[in-house]
C-alpha cells in the first residue's frame, strides 16, 4: 500500500520560513520522481517543485529562489524548504510521487498539509 504522509505545515508570519516533509512508503522511492503541489481556496492545484530520481529539480517560476526541494533516499523522504513566505503562499501543500513522466503513469498523492501565511 502506497502512503505519502506530509508534515510540517502550520501558521507562519509573512517573511517567515517553513519546512515541509513527506514520508513515503510502499514505493521504490529512489526511482520515483517526487514533487510538491499546492492548492489555494478556489484555485486549481499547481506545481510547486519536483525532483527526479537523479536529483534534478524543477520549480514554478514564482518559487525559484524562495523554495528548495530535496530528497533523502535513505529515509524515503522529500523535503520542501520554504522561505520569504507571503500570503499568496497560503494553500494546502500536497506531496506526489510518480514512477515515470510518461502519460498514464499513476501519480500518488498525500493527504496534504495546510500552510497559512498571516500576521
Amino acid at each position: 500500500q502506497v502512503q505519502l504522509v506530509e508534515s510540517g505545515g502550520g501558521l507562519v508570519q509573512p517573511g517567515g520560513s517553513l519546512r515541509l516533509s513527506c514520508a513515503a512508503s510502499g514505493i521504490a522511492f529512489s526511482i520515483y520522481t517526487m514533487g510538491w503541489y499546492r492548492q489555494a481556496p478556489g484555485k486549481q492545484r499547481e506545481l510547486v517543485a519536483t525532483i527526479s530520481s537523479g536529483g534534478s529539480t524543477n520549480y514554478q517560476d514564482s518559487m525559484k529562489g524562495r523554495f528548495t526541494i530535496s530528497r533523502d533516499n535513505t529515509k524515503n523522504t522529500v523535503l520542501l524548504q520554504m522561505t520569504s513566505l507571503n500570503s499568496e503562499d497560503t494553500a494546502v501543500y500536497y506531496c506526489s510521487g510518480r514512477r515515470s513522466l510518461l502519460p498514464g503513469t499513476t501519480i500518488y498523492w498525500g493527504q496534504g498539509t495546510q500552510v497559512t501565511v498571516s500576521s
